[in-house]
């Protein structure tokens, strides 16, 4: 008899629920290598044992057990234990069940542990446009993170910022959000190489958003120390700092701080031509503008 006429729902539903959906796909793909051509499709199996162990995770009420026991005040051992279980539950369960309670975790308590992991979690799940009031809500937390954070929690935290820059519902509220005086000392040279990566992307994730019509269509107004005023504000002294960093021994770093000179130059000639069309179109046919336009305001 061939091994997977052995193999039956009440069979794959009880190692499923004995050994766990992971044990039991090595199991299912080993099987799969080994038997005779007769293959009746063995991930069907692996599948049908995770929706199992998704249903069993969710009517235990498993995943909330472990969310209400964390606490910043647990040794490392029985955090990284509880941060482990959490992260298992969120992926077998649907990820719109509990992104929002993630959402609030991370952004309500200070760990950097739990950052790390709640962060490294939120970037390995899809981000659904019904999260985003949320999101919009605990963005300065987000912020206070990056810039109080210790490295690993800054570069999930750059990756998920990172995320919400190219949704163009989310770009303002990033921009608006407001940061310390010294933001700007994220960007010396002397920091982790991953990490400044990481902020030159989300640089130039934010230019990019900048550059689109439907962005540059509205008349934006910004907090005084927002952080669109500290990267791209009259006074900024963005370009200094990426200018040290063009020389930094990384390559990585040195190819994406050019990038983003690049694109900051793309956006001052994309507000000015947007600027003249915009006037020359606006007060083209009042006697007001047209004086205007003739002595070349």
């Amino acid at each position: 008899m061939k091994y997977f006429e052995l193999v039956t729902t009440k069979n794959v539903v009880s190692a499923a629920t004995g050994a766990g959906a992971i044990f039991l796909l090595g199991k299912t793909i080993m099987a799969g290598i080994k038997s005779p051509p007769y293959n009746p499709e063995p991930l069907t199996l692996a599948k049908l044992a995770i929706e199992h162990q998704s249903q069993t995770v969710l009517d235990s009420g498993e995943l909330r057990g472990l969310l209400n026991t964390l606490n910043p005040k647990l040794d490392d051992y029985s955090k990284n234990m509880l941060l482990h279980g959490i992260t298992r539950c969120v992926y077998l369960l649907d990820n719109e069940e509990f992104f929002p309670k993630v959402l609030e975790m991370v952004a309500s308590i200070w760990d950097h542990d739990l950052h790390a992991a709640g962060l490294r979690l939120l970037n390995g799940l899809p981000l659904s446009d019904h999260t985003f009031p949320l999101v919009k809500k605990l963005m300065p937390a987000f912020m206070e993170i990056l810039q109080m954070g210790n490295t690993m929690c800054q570069v999930q935290v750059l990756k998920f910022l990172g995320t919400l820059a190219q949704k163009e519902a989310l770009l303002f509220d990033i921009m608006n959000c407001q940061v310390h005086p010294d933001f700007l000392h994220l960007f010396q040279p002397s920091r982790p190489g991953n990490l400044l990566f990481e902020l030159l992307v989300f640089v130039e994730r934010l230019c990019e958003g900048r550059l689109t019509p439907q962005y540059q269509s509205v008349s934006w107004q910004y907090n005084e120390s927002s952080l669109h005023e500290v990267l791209f504000g009259d006074d900024s002294r963005l370009a200094d700092r990426l200018l040290s960093l063009i020389i930094h021994p990384e390559e990585e770093v040195q190819i994406q701080a050019c990038r983003v000179i690049l694109k900051l130059q793309l956006n001052e000639e994309g507000e000015m031509a947007f600027l003249h069309n915009y006037d020359s179109t606006f007060f083209s046919d009042s006697k007001i503008g047209s004086s205007l336009i003739k002595s070349g305001c």
